[in-house]
């Protein structure tokens, strides 16, 4: 199987390019999540296409970015996540990994991007910080009382899958995490939310209508 078929048949957003950051590949995916179609896309500058931010509105996509650089060095790249602009000026978050193939198309080294749209996240964390925030603090300390410290993004994640479900194996495969992990986080939320179990956990943020 080919680097083209085994794009076509993945979920995510793809889109490889060049040693010099030009855009060879832009799946479907990609095309549905960013509005570029993939005639508009290939061959332009991947910075120019995405030209995405960190959280602190830092500049991520540039000629001979972060990514770029440590391809070149051969380090590996963890991924990451960035703010970005659909082509009708659509806010987005988009969590990206990054795959290095060696000489993949015609002997020429390429990277591929594959990215997924993490915008409901970011909104719900958005939202989530605010309600903890606007809720009477209570100091951490009195048992079965919620903190006043707010939930990290990761925390969200976790509890927006354990309110659909998910068990903890499900969520490590989810996200990409060990499942020792995910059962730090699960306790770190009991203690923000003052509960004792994953129950009364999607029945606190149900009742209270944080997420």
């Amino acid at each position: 199987m080919d680097l083209d078929e085994l794009i076509s048949n993945t979920a995510d957003g793809v889109c490889a390019i060049t040693s010099e950051g030009k855009i060879t590949l832009w799946n479907r995916f990609a095309e549905k999540m960013m509005g570029y179609p993939a005639r508009e896309a290939l061959g332009r500058p991947c910075c120019d296409v995405f030209v995405g931010r960190d959280a602190a509105r830092n500049r991520l996509c540039y000629r001979g970015c972060h990514v770029q650089t440590l391809v070149k060095m051969g380090e590996p790249v963890q991924h990451f996540e960035m703010a970005t602009r659909t082509k009708a000026g659509k806010p987005i978050w988009l969590d990206v990994s990054i795959l290095v193939i060696p000489g993949s198309r015609n002997g020429v080294q390429t990277t591929v991007h594959l990215f997924r749209d993490v915008t409901v996240t970011h909104e719900m964390e958005a939202v989530l910080r605010e309600r903890l925030a606007q809720a009477r603090p209570v100091p951490a300390a009195v048992p079965g009382e919620p903190s006043s410290t707010p939930l990290t993004r990761r925390e969200v994640e976790i509890l927006r899958l354990m309110t659909s479900g998910a068990n903890t194996k499900t969520m490590a495969a989810r996200l990409h995490v060990s499942r020792a992990t995910v059962r730090n986080h699960v306790q770190n939320i009991f203690g923000k939310l003052g509960v004792h179990s994953r129950l009364e956990a999607v029945a606190h943020v149900t009742t209270h209508g944080l997420l």
